[in-house]
């Protein structure tokens, strides 16, 4: 049983993992990362079943690192809209000094 989530954690990663890689939005960019640290989750709590419960709060700490990423990386997405008018990661070459 625990090899089905390991098979779907892989499944979750490389979705993942092919967002961030293909997708040229900020916000696909995001929801990809989101993904892959589910994927970590699901991986941590698949483990923690079969052996003790310290998955669980690892699991726990990567969801709360998880939200204060997304909050830190949509005020970014957002600033960057502000000052470029697009959210399109190709379209944005130059660093403010």
């Amino acid at each position: 049983m625990v090899l089905f989530y390991f098979i779907l954690s892989a499944f979750l990663f490389s979705v993942g993992l092919a967002i961030v890689i293909t997708r040229k939005n900020a916000i696909f960019v995001l929801i990809g990362i989101e993904l892959m640290l589910n994927a970590a989750n699901l991986n941590f709590v698949a483990m923690s079943k079969s052996i003790t419960l310290d998955g669980q709060f690892f699991a726990l700490f990567v969801i709360v690192v998880a939200a204060a990423e997304t909050a830190v990386g949509l005020a970014m997405v957002l600033k960057v809209f502000n000052y470029f008018k697009t959210v399109e990661l190709d379209k944005i070459n130059e660093l403010k000094g």
